[in-house]
């Protein structure tokens, strides 16, 4: 069972209220993908803090459904996320065991321990 809470110290936030272990599957969300394009005009508004690259040539964008949009980034992530490009979703694995009422955290940078900086820490 997960939490959705936006009395968050910064915004909104995804918890656990049980114990999960390393390896569990999340969730499994469709995303809707949008050509090159498209993510012109959507990096022109709030969405774009929402939308994922998507591709191998990294051209195209996704909107994910589900709670996906909703989870914080972390360097340190308890969670990663697998795009799967012939099925059109991501899905959210943990990486080790999360403790109930943890807050469920992936790394904007792609990889659940990549350190490169994203968007909002590049500014």
């Amino acid at each position: 069972m997960f939490i959705y809470s936006s009395n968050r110290r910064n915004g909104k936030g995804f918890f656990t209220a049980e114990d999960i272990s390393k390896g569990s599957v999340i969730e499994i969300a469709p995303v809707l993908v949008m050509s090159a394009q498209e993510r012109i005009w959507l990096d022109k508004t709030l969405l774009h803090d929402y939308i994922f690259e998507w591709g191998d040539d990294t051209g195209q964008c996704c909107m994910a459904l589900g709670w996906v949009p909703l989870y914080n980034h972390s360097y340190k992530s308890n969670c990663d996320y697998e795009m799967d490009y012939e099925q059109n979703t991501i899905t959210i694995k943990t990486v080790r065991k999360v403790k109930a009422g943890e807050e469920l955290f992936i790394n904007y940078s792609g990889s659940w321990d990549a350190t490169k900086a994203v968007w909002f820490d590049a500014r």
